[in-house]
């Protein structure tokens, strides 16, 4: 297996597939999932040309169960080790619900040099959370709910999740359920605090400074029956903040983008890495 070693010894492992000489595109998954996550984008972005990478967050997937650094600022620091120990330049970021959270930050905290493209999918940003000077997000009681599941009983919580909002099954009914078993196993690889400590980033990070740094070709993706990240509180809010945005919205779709629209978000993003 690939890993790189990030200045605190963590361990990030990564997936490397299709032509090295191929366009780069790195896949950035959600909470609280692994880069299997983006298998399937995967296999046909790589089918098709390009180059593609997909790591596991710290405290994700095979990735080390750290203690410290489960915020915002660190993914985003292990991903600028993971882009420069692999020397990619030129490469599209598309992050997936708090993975766009990440990319978006990446570009925030160390530019664009490296970046040709950016892709939000179902992302976090702008800003979950609801305060005072954010009152279209969500009450902190929803993030605080969440954490009180991972902390009684995470299994049962993914479970949950599977079954209900995270992909829409409680409404679409017409998710097979090897799809949901999957998440909740991904779940349950990543470690307990690793988990625990990203609701915290994904919900109570402020993306909105990032989203004005983006200065590269950005696409948003978005379903509007996301029950997750609510279109208006996410996708709609963020094309606006990012000059020059494109905005797909996926009509009746919800949160897992990658899984209930498997075909149509890989022909959408291998479209956008040639435009």
């Amino acid at each position: 297996m690939s890993f790189v070693i990030t200045e605190d010894g963590s361990e990030i492992f990564y997936k490397d597939w299709g032509r090295a000489d191929g366009p780069a595109v790195l896949l950035s998954h959600g909470w609280p999932l692994n880069s299997d996550a983006w298998e399937s984008q995967a296999l046909y972005l790589a089918e098709h040309g390009c180059r593609v990478i997909a790591h596991d967050r710290r405290g994700h997937g095979r990735s080390t169960q750290t203690w410290h650094g489960n915020e915002m600022d660190t993914y985003a620091d292990d991903l600028a080790t993971l882009l420069e120990k692999l020397d990619l330049t030129a490469v599209t970021l598309v992050g997936h619900s708090t993975g766009g959270g990440e990319v978006a930050h990446y570009v925030g905290r160390h530019g664009s040099a490296r970046v040709a493209k950016i892709v939000l999918v179902s992302a976090v940003p702008p800003f979950m959370l609801r305060t005072d000077d954010n009152p279209a997000g969500l009450p902190i009681e929803v993030f605080d709910e969440i954490r009180a599941g991972e902390r009684a009983g995470r299994s049962q919580l993914y479970r949950d999740l599977a079954d209900g909002p995270f992909f829409g099954h409680n409404r679409r009914g017409d998710v097979p359920e090897g799809t949901r078993d999957a998440f909740w196993l991904m779940g349950l690889a990543s470690g307990h605090r690793g988990a625990y400590e990203c609701i915290a980033a994904f919900s109570a990070t402020d993306f909105r400074e990032d989203l004005a740094k983006i200065d590269v070709p950005a696409l948003v993706v978005h379903g509007d029956d996301d029950q997750i990240v609510p279109f208006e509180v996410g996708g709609a809010r963020s094309a606006k903040l990012i000059a020059g945005a494109q905005l797909k919205v996926y009509e009746g779709a919800g949160h897992a983008l990658p899984d209930t629209e498997k075909h149509r978000l890989s022909e959408d993003l291998l479209a956008f890495v040639r435009s």
